[in-house]
């Protein structure tokens, strides 16, 4: 007889059982966001028991913690990769929001998850979405594009912004498709840009 199937016990070594169950939260996470990512569903899908699992986790905010620090990963991640092909500080500032709301739209399990209403653990800097932002602003300023006045908080300004129309987009607030998602973006990160950035010459 097979033991392939859902009642299936596997055995891990110290370590990996933690890994499986946080990659089988972030397959959850992608399917239904964090309602999704319970340790029970999650000890099943690692094929292990209940109990096993919460040798791991002491509840599941514990485990959510640990899925949605990985969920801003994979958000930073997209956002470095868009801020490396850019060309200058502008159209740098404008690829952190195109992929923040990009990830928002295609990825919005994750999305979901990343900034959930649960407790968290402080971010690796290279899991924070935030620093990709604060790099970002830091070069604009160092290359004279900021009034330097403006750079204390202007992520909070820019998050605000770009997070408030992800938001609008996933709740159904705002309907947008085709042309239409691409002029509230355009309009959004426009209105980002010329509020915080020197006019061009």
């Amino acid at each position: 007889m097979s033991s392939a199937g859902p009642e299936r016990r596997a055995t891990y070594h110290h370590g990996a059982l933690r890994a499986a169950l946080v990659e089988a939260g972030i397959v959850l996470a992608r399917e239904g966001g964090p309602d999704r990512v319970v340790l029970r569903e999650v000890a099943r899908a690692a094929g292990v028991s209940h109990s096993a699992a919460y040798r791991h986790f002491a509840d599941r905010e514990a485990l959510l913690a640990e899925v949605s620090r990985h969920a801003r990963a994979e958000l930073a991640a997209e956002m470095r990769e868009r801020v490396a092909r850019a060309d200058d500080p502008r159209m740098r500032l404008y690829a952190v929001g195109t992929a923040y709301i990009d990830f928002a739209l295609t990825r919005t399990g994750l999305f979901r998850t990343a900034f959930g209403a649960h407790a968290t653990a402080p971010p690796e800097p290279a899991d924070d979405p935030h620093r990709v932002l604060s790099q970002v602003l830091n070069e604009a300023a160092a290359a004279g594009l900021m009034d330097p006045e403006l750079r204390p908080g202007a992520e909070i300004a820019a998050w605000a912004a770009v997070h408030g129309l992800a938001d609008l987009l996933l709740d159904g607030s705002l309907s947008a498709t085709g042309s239409e998602l691409d002029f509230a973006v355009s309009q959004v990160l426009g209105l980002v840009n010329r509020g915080l950035l020197r006019p061009e010459s």
